[in-house]
Order: structure tokens, then sequence, then C-alpha cells
């Protein structure tokens, strides 16, 4: 694949590694590089713009940072699938991936019945330490892990089954059982990563991650589920739209 022309105007106030990569970010956007591409080396863009290997270097690490593109031993440098991007809607991942084109898929990390955590159950409106319904999940995007998702639901709510949860996202399972999940409370953050936690979504110990923890209530304003989940901030971003008051 040969990169996309690059032009640098050294009389700009712009750093020229910026300049390198919003140019080369621009590409992947618009489709120019496609996820698979291969860039060229540090040592040819360097000969091939005019600038030091340090400035391409930081170029690279930029693209890295923003979750464009890779580095991988013995193939090079790849371009990889941009940021999943959703907007704050209540609705579930799942759903979201498969009508943005991307493949979910999922792994199953716990089902099981619990005592409540006191938090949880303020959220849910239950008793502490009462049995409720918990899941763990692993979500995956064409392969690459996404997210961990945690949630808990009252016991006499809907029958969870793994296979259920492997193939269906939550709220379609609700939807199946005749719950119309309607609203939801919603918190959105972000923290460091933790060493579990790189591991399992591919990141390194303390890259950020995203946070959101949601309780949903049905139609009828019972509280169907709380959920606590982590995304990658490298792979996953949240849209809002805003207006004037």
């Amino acid at each position: 694949m040969t990169d996309p022309e690059i032009v640098v105007d050294r009389s700009s106030p712009v750093p020229l590694y910026f300049q390198v990569a919003e140019q080369f970010s621009a590409a992947i956007q618009r489709g120019d590089l496609a996820p698979g591409d291969r860039l060229d080396s540090e040592l040819q863009l360097a000969d091939r713009l005019g600038l030091s290997r340090p400035t391409v270097r930081q170029a690279i690490q930029h693209l890295v940072d923003k979750g464009l593109i890779v580095r991988r031993r013995g193939v090079g440098t790849q371009v990889v699938r941009g940021q999943v991007r959703r907007a704050v809607e209540l609705t579930s991942l799942h759903d979201d991936l498969a009508r943005a084109g991307r493949q979910p898929s999922t792994s199953v990390l716990e089902l099981a019945t619990v005592a409540c955590p006191a938090e949880v159950a303020a959220a849910l409106g239950v008793t502490a330490g009462g049995e409720v319904q918990h899941l763990r999940r692993l979500r995956f995007a064409d392969g690459e892990p996404l997210a961990v998702m945690e949630n808990w639901l009252p016991l006499d709510l809907v029958r969870l089954t793994l296979d259920g949860l492997q193939s269906r996202g939550l709220y379609a399972i609700l939807r199946a059982a005749g719950l119309r999940v309607r609203g939801a409370q919603q918190r959105i953050g972000a923290r460091a990563a933790t060493a579990a936690e790189a591991q399992m979504l591919g990141e390194r110990r303390g890259a950020p991650l995203l946070t959101m923890t949601r309780t949903a209530y049905d139609d009828q304003g019972r509280i169907v589920e709380h959920g606590a989940h982590i995304y990658r901030a490298s792979r996953y971003a949240l849209e809002v739209t805003v207006a004037e008051r």
C-alpha cells in the first residue's frame, strides 16, 4: 500500500509531527487507508518527507495513541479499525455494533446468583445481601476486545442463559421476555486500567478507560438492571448532541 501524499508547512506554527499525524488521520477517516494497510517505515517516511526520524516517530506514536494504527513485530505499522462511536442513548452495545456494520461477539465471564453488594442494592432498590443475578461479559468488535460489562438484575425478572448472552445483547433478551426498558440514569467517567483489565482488553496497564454506570427501568417504573461497564478509550467514544436552551 502506498502512503497518501503528505505535505508539511515548515512556516506554520503547527508542529511538524502533528501536521503529519493529522494528514494520516484524515486519510484513514476518508477510507484512503483501510484497516490492515501498512504504512512505510519511519526511515522511509523521514526520507520521503524530508523530516527527522524523531519527528516521524512522534507522529506515528500520536496515531498509535489515538488507536488508529498499531505496531506489530515482524509486520510493521498497520491501520486498524477506527473508534466505535456511540450516541448516548438507551441502547445496547451489541445492537449498536451490529447497526454500525461491526461484528459483535461476547465471552461470558460470569453468570451466577450472588448476594447483592450494598452499593448495587441501593441502585436496584433491593435489600443488601439479598440474591440477585450477576453477569460479567467481555464484548468484542470484529474479534477485538472492546469492553468489559458487569450487570446485576433482580432474580424474578428474566432467566438468563450462557447461550442467550453470547448471541444477543441484554436489552434484546429483556425485550423478548416482554420487558420494555423505557429510561435510565447514567453516569460517564474515566479512569486508568488495572493490570487485569488491561490484559483482558489488550491495553497497557494504566491505559485510559471510559466508564459508564447505568440503572434502567421499564415502562411500569420497575428497576430492571444496574450495570457498570468499562471501554477502551483508544477504541470507543461516546457522542452527545447538545442544543441551546
